[in-house]
């Protein structure tokens, strides 16, 4: 198992990110762990079924996502980052705002994922000066929000490297270490509304791994790029996520982020027993 046909010896288990949206408008579990005590239950249920890292989330970036503010994404995540940190779990927070962010890093959280891939550079002193990790994602728009527009998936690479050429020295020239920063060349409408794009993207990301040296994340899960192939009505978006997953780790993603922390845990397992016997 592993990129072209890597044996398992040579292969490492991506680490699994367990998301927990804790919000009212997420596509697909909007408001169901809105509620602190819900948040916490789920979480504690994803470290159950195998989640190394837990990502956490206040305010939603699909097309149709209201605004949050910072004062709220705080008041949102605080009783559930608390209880986490105390049971030892590694924590993640999702967020695009500087002051959720800054929040974030005085609380010793060990990663910050940022969409937009940290654009305010009034934050790097905070960054350079903390010890968590940086998934730095890659978005083909400026908003705060995924978009909807349709692109090829030329156009989507071309915005991938410059991208990633552009913001990465900038990074590293304000402190921050290649040891902190994970890459992550964003799926679904971050690249394009119609499919090809994120099907060439999860095909070839090793490319981008070779390329900048870094360790890569990739998000598939429930993307609505894969309830678009063959029949939608049909469409088992759970089932097409695994076998997405199950690719990226085929093809050496060093994290995983997922809903479904279960599904992917005892695939991987499986797939790993299965290849060890070859």
């Amino acid at each position: 198992m592993g990129n072209s046909g890597t044996p398992l010896a040579a292969y490492t288990r991506p680490q699994i990110v367990g998301i927990v949206n804790i919000t009212t408008d997420s596509f697909s579990d909007g408001g169901k762990f809105l509620d602190a005590e819900k948040a916490i239950a789920h979480a504690e249920q994803l470290l159950a079924d195998g989640a190394d890292i837990l990502d956490l989330g206040a305010a939603a970036s699909n097309p149709h996502a209201a605004r949050v503010e910072p004062e709220e994404e705080i008041r949102r995540l605080e009783p559930v980052v608390s209880h986490l940190q105390k049971k030892g779990a590694l924590i993640s927070i999702d967020t695009t705002k500087i002051e959720v962010q800054r929040w974030a890093l005085e609380g010793g959280v060990e990663f910050l994922n940022d969409i937009r891939g940290f654009p305010g550079a009034a934050l790097y002193p905070d960054l350079a000066q903390s010890n968590a990790k940086l998934v730095v994602m890659h978005f083909i728009s400026d908003l705060d929000k995924a978009v909807r527009q349709p692109k090829s998936p030329e156009e989507v690479f071309d915005s991938i490297n410059t991208f990633f050429e552009k913001r990465l020295p900038l990074l590293k020239d304000a402190g921050i270490s290649d040891g902190r920063i994970v890459i992550d060349p964003g799926m679904g409408f971050f690249l394009a509304s119609n499919p090809e794009p994120s099907l060439a993207v999860l095909a070839r990301f090793p490319e981008f791994k070779e390329r900048f040296k870094l360790p890569i994340m990739i998000g598939v899960s429930r993307k609505s790029f894969l309830k678009n192939l063959g029949v939608r009505e049909s469409a088992d978006i759970q089932v097409r996520t695994l076998a997405a997953e199950l690719a990226a780790a085929e093809r050496g993603a060093d994290y995983i982020r997922t809903h479904d922390v279960k599904a992917l845990a005892e695939g991987l397992r499986t797939w790993e027993q299965i290849v060890k016997q070859g």
